[in-house]
């Protein structure tokens, strides 16, 4: 994956910079709906189009966010459109029964934070976008709720990879560096966190 995603990255280079903005969009849209496509490298390849004056900061931040809540208020959609039994049954490798319960656990626990903090959370952004829509949660809540987080993680991202400069090869390998880090701290920590959950419930199932 993350070779194709190179040479798309160098075949769009010489196309025209509304073209550049439309991947970044649907890149960022598609991202929530395939999870394994590497949505922050993307992120990482506008901040260094930014970096190189090819393309303006405001405009990158823009196409990015829209097309990341996009993408998840779609998923969400899909998930008020099929409802729970449908996955649970389905059991999508990307989708599975298991995401879909923990996904459920942390609904439980949190509400509508989850969705605040879903572009933090590595692994299962796109199952809390589609766990939202099965809760038929408000759909005006997860719309903020979604964009701010958005917003916030995107910024995040452009300006790192802004602040490194104009070497792509510099830029992805220290953003990627950065990221790995990021998501497996961060998954331990919802492991442990899950783990922690369930246990509480079977003690407390017990008393």
């Amino acid at each position: 994956m993350e070779q194709l995603l190179n040479e798309i990255i160098a075949s769009l280079m010489p196309r025209s910079d509304t073209i550049l903005y439309l991947f970044l969009f649907l890149s960022a849209l598609v991202e929530n709906l395939v999870p394994p496509i590497p949505g922050d490298t993307i992120l990482a390849f506008g901040a260094f189009l930014v970096g190189t004056g090819r393309l303006n900061y405001l405009l990158v931040y823009i196409s990015t966010t829209t097309g990341s809540v996009a993408g998840f208020l779609l998923l969400v959609l899909v998930g008020r459109l099929l409802e729970r039994e449908f996955f649970m049954k389905k059991n999508y490798r990307f989708f599975s029964a298991q995401s879909i319960a923990s996904a459920e656990q942390w609904f439980s626990k949190y509400g509508y934070f989850v969705i605040l903090v879903n572009r933090f959370l590595p692994g299962i952004r796109s199952v809390i976008s589609l766990v939202s829509g099965i809760a038929r949660l408000n759909l005006v809540y997860i719309f903020f709720l979604a964009l701010a987080s958005a917003s916030v993680w995107n910024l995040i991202w452009i300006q790192a990879g802004y602040l490194l400069g104009n070497n792509w090869d510099l830029v992805k390998e220290k953003i990627g560096g950065i990221i790995k880090t990021y998501n497996i701290t961060a998954g331990i920590i919802i492991a442990i966190g899950i783990a922690a959950f369930i246990a509480f419930k079977i003690i407390k199932g017990r008393k």
